[in-house]
């Protein structure tokens, strides 16, 4: 299995350059094998290891993109660097998709995605600041067809988006966004504020914040674990509020015990990719993370 994966991600990354999507110089292209060979051993010691220490739910994993990722380029850039990354689930921010759209251009853009065989599950993250805010992102929600709002709204709005969800059938994910964030930084703050919510309310667990506040993502996953709706997968470079974003694999975070968390808690959401290294040359960073990803699920 895992030969045949790295059969695959050779394949992409010689199609990556011969399309001349954000081309990789050498010096990029060989960086990028060296860690994809390395996440195949650890895929192995994975297997080998702790992640059969006990048994996980069967089934793939669903992945997807954050869209935030590539932030500086277009809606038509984006759908084509999803594909070529190999992921089928995209989450929109509204860079690519404004909230205050018109219906036909929201239309638009969902056929777009539709169209390129990925599934526009969600988006966001999206601010709620007042109840217009509230009001128009399940409308926005509701035209492009998401099932989901990675969102922020106050607590006192909390009662109206619980009202919206009830009425539209679109959850809501609320986001930690780590330090800085004095009410939503972890998870843990997430759910004590939506606990007696309707059980559609819920998280959006960014694993790279919650290490950046000091804890470990696998407890908070744990005590989080009935509201966890959606998840943003990356590493940082350290454990405080200096660390920053880098290639999956290559930070603090220890990603097949996540990974092996998550399927165990029987997760059914997206896991979506939220790679904000590298702005202006996100992709090949993005596939070395998406193949780091890969080869740790397939040895598990």
């Amino acid at each position: 299995m895992l030969v045949r994966w790295w059969m695959e991600m050779t394949k992409k990354m010689t199609e990556f350059e011969e399309r001349k999507v954000a081309p990789m110089d050498r010096k990029n292209r060989r960086r990028f094998m060296q860690a994809a060979g390395a996440a195949a051993v650890a895929a192995i010691a994975a297997g080998n290891g702790r992640a059969t220490e006990r048994s996980v739910p069967a089934g793939p994993m669903k992945l997807g993109l954050a869209s935030y990722t590539l932030r500086k380029f277009s809606l038509d850039e984006t759908i084509r660097m999803t594909q070529r990354a190999g992921l089928r689930y995209l989450a929109l921010k509204d860079v690519h998709l404004a909230t205050d759209s018109t219906a036909e251009q929201i239309a638009q853009a969902a056929a777009k995605v539709k169209a390129a065989g990925l599934t526009l599950y969600g988006g966001g993250v999206i601010y709620m600041r007042n109840e217009a805010q509230v009001n128009r992102a399940f409308e926005y929600a509701k035209a492009a067809g998401m099932s989901v709002i990675i969102g922020v709204a106050g607590p006192e709005l909390l009662p109206q988006v619980e009202q919206k969800v009830g009425q539209y059938d679109i959850q809501v994910a609320i986001h930690n966004h780590g330090p800085g964030d004095n009410v939503y930084p972890t998870p843990q703050a997430v759910y004590e504020k939506i606990q007696g919510l309707d059980k559609r309310i819920g998280i959006c667990h960014d694993v790279g914040h919650t290490r950046r506040v000091g804890l470990d993502p696998v407890e908070q996953t744990l005590k989080c674990a009935d509201r966890i709706l959606d998840v943003h997968i990356k590493d940082v470079t350290e454990a405080s509020a200096k660390g920053g974003a880098c290639e999956i694999g290559r930070g603090v975070l220890d990603i097949p015990r996540i990974l092996r968390t998550i399927r165990q808690i029987g997760f059914q959401g997206v896991m979506s990719f939220e790679y904000e290294k590298d702005a202006d040359d996100p992709l090949a960073g993005l596939a070395e993370s998406v193949g780091y990803i890969k080869g740790v699920l397939a040895a598990m």
